[in-house]
């Protein structure tokens, strides 16, 4: 009677019914689940649409990576400047290193590189040091004439300047010195702290730079073979070495480019003999290593020299000087840079 081959009313057999229970219905997705259906959403959307999504999200992401470098290297800021300048010498002794190598040991033709390129540049310092201090007798009293001659031609036209309006500019600042002399002393106290950390990154500057000179290649090898999968490890050797003729070809020319201005600028101040001729010259050097606005300020610093020790006529040939170098380096960085 209800055995499991029991027959329905319509002849169908079932088997293993529970009662009560409805038979099976086939489910059909809907339209807009069916295969095919997200590629076809997907072609009515705009191109235009779909690659700026695409770029955006990249771009998003590459922001995020460059962000949180950079925000790394704020936390080690000292170290990454050291590091940095430790590549500047690195890319300018390297060849000279190499070059001493074919003669000497590898160890000593690094010492002499580093230390010899040390020695000189505090032979420069001294030598400056020496000269303002042999002069200074007759750079005080050229600089008082200059200051007087400064106010003058203040009071000549166009500026047409009282020596009463002169006298309570002068006060104003006698004053403001006076006034704020003990915040004046804490800033100075509170850069000392600031000099110390420049010490520290220098020599730590001068630890990186002996170990890259000596065995660039092999730390780049260690590091890449340490950090980096086997597959990846040939696109990233080439894409460092790039990295690094990049690196030290523009280091190379903006060195010539600042020697060069240095050159011009010292032979243009010893001939119009302004005072602090030397001096200024190595402020040239140093400056021009600051893009667009190192050389103009260097050279600002001479104009006002210039003017205060030997007149307007020399400060406007030094302000000449400046548009002259400036379209000069514009040439050399445009040449070697």
């Amino acid at each position: 009677m209800g055995g499991p081959g029991r027959r329905t009313g319509r002849g169908r057999r079932t088997r293993g019914t529970v009662p009560g229970s409805r038979p099976a219905r086939t489910v059909r997705l809907p339209a807009g689940a069916r295969p095919g259906h997200d590629a076809a959403v997907t072609a009515r959307v705009m191109p235009w649409l779909r690659i700026t999504a695409a770029y955006a999200w990249r771009l998003i992401l590459v922001g995020a990576v460059v962000y949180g470098v950079f925000t790394v290297l704020g936390r080690f800021q000292l170290i990454a400047v050291a590091l940095f300048l430790a590549l500047i010498v690195t890319s300018v002794l390297r060849p000279l290193a190499d070059l001493l190598d074919r003669f000497l040991p590898r160890p000593l033709s690094v010492a002499v590189a580093l230390f010899g390129s040390l020695l000189l540049l505090l032979s420069l310092l001294a030598l400056v040091g020496n000269a303002v201090a042999s002069e200074s007798a007759t750079l005080a009293g050229e600089f008082r004439g200059g200051v007087q001659r400064i106010e003058l031609w203040l009071q000549r036209p166009p500026l047409r300047l009282s020596a009463g309006r002169l006298s309570a500019l002068e006060n104003q600042v006698t004053n403001y010195i006076d006034a704020h002399r003990s915040r004046l002393l804490s800033s100075a106290v509170t850069q000392l702290g600031k000099v110390v950390e420049l010490v520290t990154g220098g020599a730590l500057a001068l630890f990186a730079s002996v170990f890259f000179i000596h065995s660039g290649e092999r730390l780049w090898a260690w590091a890449r073979d340490q950090l980096l999968p086997s597959g990846a490890r040939g696109a990233w050797d080439r894409a460092g070495s790039t990295a690094w003729r990049t690196f030290a070809g523009y280091t190379r020319g903006i060195i010539i480019v600042a020697a060069t201005n240095a050159v011009l600028v010292g032979i243009a101040l010893l001939v119009l003999r302004v005072p602090l001729a030397l001096p200024l010259t190595l402020l040239e050097f140093f400056a021009a290593f600051v893009p667009l606005v190192g050389s103009p300020v260097a050279l600002g610093v001479a104009t006002v020299v210039a003017l205060a020790g030997r007149g307007p006529l020399t400060a406007v040939a030094v302000l000449a000087l400046i548009v002259v170098i400036g379209q000069f380096e514009g040439m050399c960085c445009t040449r070697w840079c």
